[in-house]
């Protein structure tokens, strides 16, 4: 392959900038743009910084910089690699590129040093997708998720099955070009057995696929309630800053409004909803209809209740559907206006309940708590690792499912 290079960090202006280069040529390249700032300086020494100056194709200085080489096959490439660790200014950085490019490296494509890794068997196709995942994690659990896949307990959970079925595919070998000798071979039920087995896993990959966009994607949180309940302070408390339009006037929320926001590590996607109740509004009808429609589609449900009202039927109906539909929180908001909130509806059974004041805070640790324990997790040998995490991943296992 020839020798490729790029910057590796980030654009814009920093305090470091770095220019990777990976290839054959990596180290003459860099013998070539490298000046030792030490007069005992006797070549590159692997893994080993050196302090130098870094020149253009003309022999001029850039920058004062550190640069290292790493041979192959140990690195992240598989490839001879040479990294140049300069003052991360932008025209310094892509100075130091361009250099590199007129010395005989070839520009990187997109993902190229991660598909180099991964045709060099530095590792496998889903640890390749989990670096670009690493990046872009939105969260502390989603960098957690992705750094167990980048560590390739999903590509050993799928050798692993394989190394099974290969076993069958031998022993049916085995049988089917000698039939006429006494060879041993699984009976039928165990062999079913054993394909079960393997079909039971990877339904359970599949099963554990929409943790997975949670953690990328965000768990998505409606917030439902009558008119006039506090749904859009909550957002705004929740957010920290004024998102939505709040007001005494009903009806003023007419549309889902949605946000993101971190709580315990984990990525929340808020979705402030227009108030329940029938209206001849056609287009606040609109808006109740979608509120229904982002219900179905939630991972939690925070219903809220106005302590400082008295609970209808209309209210109990609405929680009782909720619950029907994803794990719930009964918020009892505006506890601020009201020295002793107003009894609770009897149900059975009853979600956690969490007395709340947007305007002052009061309630806002226990709330988040109550999220954090109402939206599903599993343990770490149960999930982190096993989890498909994209559509190429999904396809693939319902095609094996499918042929099992």
């Amino acid at each position: 392959m020839p020798t490729i290079a790029a910057i590796a960090t980030a654009p814009g202006a920093g305090g470091i900038g770095i220019v990777r280069i990976s290839g054959p040529q990596s180290r003459e390249i860099l013998s070539r743009m490298f000046s030792p700032a030490s007069a005992k300086f006797s070549g590159f020494r692997p893994w080993v910084l050196h302090r130098g100056r870094a020149l253009d194709h003309e022999g001029a200085p850039l920058d004062d910089v550190l640069a290292v080489f790493m041979p192959g096959p140990r690195t992240f490439t598989g490839e001879d690699v040479a990294e140049i660790h300069c003052h991360g200014g932008p025209f310094i950085v892509q100075a130091i590129l361009e250099t590199a490019l007129r010395l005989g490296a070839r520009a990187a494509e997109r993902g190229e040093f991660s598909r180099r890794a991964f045709v060099n068997g530095r590792m496998d196709l889903s640890q390749a997708e989990a670096v670009a995942e690493l990046i872009a994690a939105p969260s502390r659990e989603a960098l957690r998720y992705s750094l167990t896949r980048l560590d390739g307990l999903l590509g050993r959970k799928v050798t692993a099955l394989r190394r099974r079925l290969e076993e069958l595919r031998v022993q049916m070998s085995l049988a089917v070009d000698f039939p006429d000798e006494e060879v041993e071979c699984l009976a039928p039920e165990a062999f079913a057995a054993v394909v079960e087995d393997v079909a039971a896993a990877v339904r359970g990959l599949l099963t554990g696929q929409r943790r997975a966009q949670v953690m990328q994607q965000g768990a998505v949180v409606v917030l439902a309630g009558a008119v006039n309940a506090g749904k859009s302070s909550l957002l705004n408390a929740l957010l920290g800053r004024n998102r939505a339009l709040v007001t005494d006037i009903p009806g003023t929320t007419r549309d889902t409004v949605e946000e993101t926001v971190t709580v315990g590590g984990t990525l929340l996607r808020l979705i402030d909803t227009a108030g329940l109740r029938d209206t001849p509004d056609r287009v606040e009808q609109m808006g109740v209809e979608r509120s229904r429609a982002a219900m179905e589609s939630a991972e939690l449900i925070l219903v809220l209740w106005d302590s400082s009202s008295p609970v209808t039927q209309e209210d109990g109906e609405l929680l009782s559907q909720a619950m029907s539909l994803a794990p719930t929180v009964l918020v009892r908001s505006k506890s601020d206006l009201l020295s002793a909130p107003l009894p609770l509806l009897s149900l059975d059974p009853m979600p956690p309940v969490v007395e709340l004041s947007a305007r002052t805070g009061q309630g806002l640790e226990e709330l988040e708590q109550a999220i954090r324990s109402a939206l599903p997790r599993q343990t770490e040998e149960e999930a982190y690792g096993e989890l498909l995490t994209n559509a190429r991943q999904e396809e693939a296992a319902s095609r094996a499912l499918e042929r099992l």
